[in-house]
């Protein structure tokens, strides 16, 4: 029961983002932590428009874990797939805050 109750007020706990705040600029990874608490929340969708990049990049976080406890052949090319498609969706979604 304790656990729902944290996950439920994760909005409080947010940290700020530093470069936006003194530069006025969202940084890369703005929208990350919101983009998880969405998701705990259930609105996936709603997750994937504030930051494209978390499904490949909880894919990604996942399979490493997974990797640390279990061989998996060619491990290493998914790891590099899995990485470069994340710092391209990064890459692009960074690009079109701007336009």
């Amino acid at each position: 029961m304790q656990l729902a109750t944290y996950i439920l007020k994760l909005d409080e706990y947010m940290l700020p983002c530093f470069s936006k705040k003194i530069l006025g600029v969202d940084c890369p990874g703005c929208g990350i932590q919101r983009s998880v608490a969405l998701i705990l929340h259930g609105e996936f969708g709603a997750a994937f428009k504030m930051y494209p990049a978390i499904y490949t990049l909880l894919l990604l976080f996942g399979f490493l874990i997974v990797n640390n406890f279990f061989t998996i052949k060619g491990s290493n090319k998914i790891i590099i797939s899995l990485t470069s498609i994340t710092v391209l969706l990064i890459l692009i979604n960074y690009i079109l805050k701007f336009l």
